[in-house]
């Protein structure tokens, strides 16, 4: 039966009903390869870095110990940039990419956004086929391929970057994973940030933290971080007292992801805000 005959019928196409590899990726790129991100025709003749509103600074760390637990924290802060404008002050760039993994975005947002769905969606399809879930490892390297399959986009200047972490079940321990636009997997140690604030991040987070943090000083030590790349790169956008926006910030456990809700972000913001405030008056 051809694709249309099914179609018309009501039924499957006949792709659907076969057995086959559990990547839901793999199926897209033999069956319809036009609906990857990285396949898709932009119509753009050059650069495209300042067309498209652009996500920025991701921070992500580990904390706990054996006898508390350990985990990891994902924070992002909420501004997206198109050229020299604010294209967003509430853009969502932290994301769960399924019970025990978080994911953080940096770069062209649209494509980034995309991105992270179809990675959610590969994870869900795998668990549905195989009855389980992948490995930490299994998960990070199938990132890496969906970045790398984006890489015609980004030799045209919408580039992708995330920043991955999340609960490894087999060693019952919080990891890292940093990529570059080929696709290429590092796992971090510590901590990490992506994006164009990032290396005012990283000045932040080796000042703050320290072995045998808690969950509760790690999401202080992640929003810290953001306060301070926003405060000297201006794609970055620092917590909105005004506006009440704050960054998006999740922790990962062996009991989940978990979103930090925005009452305990203000809190944290205030008391940086307050230290802040008595360090420039003993000055």
């Amino acid at each position: 039966m051809t694709a249309s005959s099914a179609e018309s019928s009501g039924r499957l196409p006949d792709a659907f009903l076969r057995p086959g590899s559990s990547s839901f990726v793999d199926f897209l790129g033999e069956h319809a390869p036009a609906l990857l991100p990285g396949n898709r025709p932009t119509g753009l003749t050059g650069p495209a870095s300042d067309m498209a509103p652009h996500a920025t600074t991701i921070v992500a760390l580990t904390f706990g110990d054996d006898e508390h637990g350990r985990g990891v924290v994902m924070a992002g802060d909420r501004r997206a940039t198109m050229g020299n404008l604010i294209a967003s002050r509430e853009i969502e760039k932290v994301f769960d990419a399924d019970d025990h993994s978080a994911v953080g975005i940096a770069g062209s947002a649209g494509i980034a956004l995309e991105l992270v769905r179809l990675f959610q969606l590969e994870l869900e399809h795998y668990e549905k086929i195989e009855g389980s879930q992948l490995s930490l490892d299994g998960k990070a390297n199938r990132l890496a391929a969906i970045i790398r399959g984006n890489l015609p986009l980004a030799m045209q200047g919408l580039a992708v970057v995330p920043l991955f972490g999340g609960f490894d079940l087999d060693r019952s321990t919080g990891r890292l994973f940093s990529y570059d636009v080929t696709g290429g997997r590092y796992e971090e140690h510590d901590h990490h940030s992506v994006g164009s604030g990032s290396v005012f991040a990283r000045g932040s987070l080796k000042k703050r933290w320290r072995q045998g943090l808690d969950a509760d000083a790690a999401v202080a030590v992640a929003v810290e971080a953001l306060y301070d790349a926003a405060d000297d790169d201006s794609a970055t956008g620092g917590p909105d007292t005004v506006r009440r926006i704050w960054p998006v910030v999740a922790t990962v456990t062996a009991d989940g992801y978990r979103r930090v809700p925005d009452d305990a972000l203000a809190a944290v913001v205030e008391q940086i805000v307050a230290d802040r405030r008595q360090e420039g008056s003993r000055a």
